[in-house]
This record gives C-alpha cells, structure tokens and sequence, in this order.
C-alpha cells in the first residue's frame, strides 16, 4: 500500500469487511477528512481487493450513512479548494457513539449495517 495517508502498517489494525457486521456500536480505527469541507470518513473495517483496498464506515457529507468506499476514490477526490483528503493523525479510536459525540456529528439515527494503490 505505503501511500501516505494509508500507510502499510494501518492494515493490520482494521478488522476484515463483514467482520463486525450486526454490531451496533463498532470501534472507528481511522478517520480520513477534506481540509476544505466538512467531509470526514469514519473506518471501522477494512480489506485489500485487487490492487485497491476497501473500506466500510460512516460517511460524514451531503448524506450521512453507512457504506463502502475505497483507497483509490480517496486518493482522487478533492474538496472545493483543491486540497486532497488526508488522514486524522490524532484521531484515536472509540467506539462510534464516542466518536460521534467527541466529533460533535449530530446524526443519531445511525445503525451498524451490512494514496497509491497496492495491497496490504
């Protein structure tokens, strides 16, 4: 993997995809976020696919929900003013509703559910 906001040795914390699946407040490991928006991806499991990697967690955007996204899709998004999006360096992992509430997210309707490319 070895890009600079997922580096390799991030791999090993996260839990596989599907491993926490019916959990109703699972761990958040790694926050990625946009300097120039209030965008911010919350992981909590994740997995290498192909020459990619696949993350699952709560996405803080437009909408607010739960879902799929990848390395690759962070890597090339970009928020209004250009800037890349980058990974929490001081983010420490908690449980969502922790989380949610140290991060000041109001979305309290939530349920668990079902930048270079390479592998872990």
């Amino acid at each position: 993997m070895g890009s600079r906001i997922f580096p390799d040795h991030l791999c090993v914390i996260l839990p596989p995809l599907g491993s926490q699946e019916g959990i109703s407040n699972p761990i958040v490991r790694i926050k990625f976020f946009t300097r120039d928006a209030d965008w911010a991806w919350y992981v909590t499991e994740g997995s290498p696919e192909d020459d990619d990697f696949l993350f699952f967690g709560f996405v803080f955007g437009f909408e607010q929900e739960w879902g799929n996204f990848s390395l690759s899709e962070l890597a090339e998004l970009r928020g209004p003013f250009g800037f890349p999006i980058e990974r929490d360096l001081l983010f420490q992992p908690d449980s969502f509703s922790r989380t949610m509430a140290r991060e000041n997210r109001s979305n309290t309707t939530w349920t668990a559910g079902n930048l270079q490319i390479g592998s872990c």
